[in-house]
């Protein structure tokens, strides 16, 4: 799929916002200080599905480390918004006692899933926990949160594309987009 100024989801409309070139920037950049950060370590990455498969994948490809990675998926969204409460939909299924642990996001709007999700792995015993995201809507949390590792900060906008979706669709483009039409 070609890069195109504007895409079409469902009933909505969308303008590129990063493309995939800029992607690829952050991404090599985040993993290089993450291979720095954990040189001699064996992390463990936690991606949450689904949005995070695709930034994930591209990220581990960069990693110079000895590393694992599981998946666990969470859910908070509904069409174009947060519904404010977290469904763990599948659950996490790798020992990660006394291991340093990467969780890898999609994107951290309110932050109220990644609380959750760090409440949830404490009971697990890790030996650390950092958080990794590709976007970071900075203007919407609602919690204090220490995101380790941010790709890109974006304003409060609806966007798709590269793993993200709305309603299921438009996670299959190389670049992001933001709504510009209802």
């Amino acid at each position: 799929m070609k890069e195109q100024k504007t895409i079409q989801v469902k009933d909505k409309t969308f303008a590129i916002s990063v493309p995939q070139d800029e992607l690829k920037l952050q991404i090599k950049r985040i993993a290089d200080q993450i291979s720095h950060d954990y040189a001699g370590l064996q992390p463990i990455f936690l991606a949450v599905l689904n949005g995070s498969f695709i930034f994930a994948a591209d990220l581990l490809r960069e990693v110079d480390l000895p590393c694992e990675i599981s998946f666990v998926k969470l859910a908070s969204y509904q069409g174009t918004n947060t519904t404010g409460s977290i469904r763990e939909i599948i659950g996490l299924n790798t020992d990660i006692t006394g291991r340093p642990v990467i969780i890898v996001e999609d994107i951290i709007d309110t932050g109220l899933t990644m609380v959750h999700m760090l409440e949830t792995l404490k009971g697990h015993n890790p030996a650390s926990v950092d958080v990794c995201t590709l976007l970071l809507k900075p203007s919407k949390l609602q919690v204090e949160l220490d995101v380790r590792y941010c790709c890109l900060e974006i304003p409060d906008d609806f966007v798709v594309g590269y793993g993200l979706d709305y309603d299921g669709f438009g996670r299959n483009t190389k670049d992001i987009y933001t709504l510009i039409q209802s």
